[in-house]
């Protein structure tokens, strides 16, 4: 599998207006916003976005076709819950979208907690919810590969099953990828047999490097029978055009979190998971870890990717995930607000420098 770097940013699909400190627009969620965001991605150099899910935001799969119609070589990273699909619906619409996109789809399958009684779900302890996710992502990959699929697991099951459109292999994509995160035990032991990409937040590059190295042992342990395993970063990158501006900026955005008591940023806290656990505590080893990733945040309500955030001038920055990329990391979902004007900064200052590296 290739392992030249790819650079997502994000799309945070909230019905509040805010999110992280975005701009607060009454239309900050309509099409044409939305839109504005993922042509501004395509224009400056972004490969797509991942749209963020959960009960209580608009559907992911539907914002994610609306732009996709609407542009012409973003790729939706879409995230989707098993148990909100099942596995032939999901397989059926992402193979219909792939298909219509000619091949733009990407997946994140999330397993943590959710409102899942709003939806007519329920599921049991941790190692019954990651079951479930391993069988789904199992069932999923053979009905975009296979054809009269026949599966009768533990928690789902299909006779004679053929998803059409059928999805067209392109070199060593065979279909599109399947993304997932976690860092408990149960978490990686999925990550290991199923995924096709592991996300990380923002850790210290230590705790990468000892993630990357475990789940590769788990991958040979666990007889893992697909391509091997990449990697990937979610973090929030903040670059301004000199590294004081920057830590100046963080500093200031910090205060203001401190003072509302992280109003707008609490959206990774309804269930404290173990990998988001891990970014909560960083702070108590150093406010700065390795050059400049700024683990304050995490003590005033920044969550998931809002947790830590790589802070500097756009060389800076691009000198920090450079290090990740030497560890093993090819995919990077990278984000700051404003939203939009980050996605044109960045893209005009930061990912220039990535992609000459």
């Amino acid at each position: 599998m290739s392992s030249i770097p790819e650079f997502l940013w994000y799309i945070p699909n909230a019905v509040k207006p805010g999110h992280r400190g975005d701009s607060a627009a009454e239309n900050h969620n309509s099409l044409e916003t939305l839109t504005s965001h993922a042509k501004a991605l395509e224009e400056h150099g972004w490969k797509g976005a991942l749209i963020g899910t959960g009960w209580g935001r608009p559907d992911t799969f539907t914002l994610a076709t609306a732009l996709a119609a609407r542009t012409t070589t973003f790729e939706p990273l879409i995230a989707i819950r098993p148990g909100y699909w099942r596995p032939a619906n999901f397989a059926s619409a992402a193979a219909s979208l792939d298909h219509l996109t000619g091949g733009r789809v990407r997946v994140n399958i999330v397993s943590g907690k959710d409102n899942l009684a709003a939806y007519g779900d329920s599921e049991g302890d941790q190692a019954h919810r990651y079951c479930r996710t391993k069988e789904f992502m199992r069932l999923v990959r053979k009905l975009w590969t296979e054809e009269n699929v026949s599966f009768a697991g533990e928690h789902f099951g299909v006779t004679e099953s053929t998803v059409v459109p059928r999805i067209e292999a392109k070199g060593e994509r065979r279909h599109p990828k399947l993304y997932f995160g976690g860092a408990s035990e149960a978490a990686e032991r999925v990550s290991a047999t199923e995924a096709d990409v592991q996300l990380f937040w923002g850790e210290p590059l230590d705790g990468v490097r000892e993630r990357i190295d475990r789940l590769k042992r788990l991958s040979r342990d666990l007889d893992r029978d697909l391509p091997p395993l990449q990697f990937g970063l979610r973090i929030t990158t903040l670059v301004r055009d000199t590294t004081e501006e920057a830590w100046a900026d963080a500093e200031a955005k910090v205060a203001e979190m401190a003072e509302n008591s992280g109003a707008g940023w609490h959206d990774h806290q309804r269930a404290v998971a173990v990998g988001q656990q891990r970014l909560l505590d960083l702070h108590q080893r150093g406010e700065v870890l390795d050059d400049n990733l700024y683990t304050a945040p995490g003590k005033f309500g920044g969550g998931g990717a809002g947790t830590t955030w790589l802070v500097g001038s756009a060389a800076d920055v691009a000198r920090s995930l450079r290090k990740y990329q030497e560890l093993g990391i090819s995919h990077f979902v990278l984000s700051d607000t404003p939203y939009l004007s980050e996605i044109k900064r960045q893209g005009v200052q930061l990912l220039p420098l990535l992609k000459a590296a």
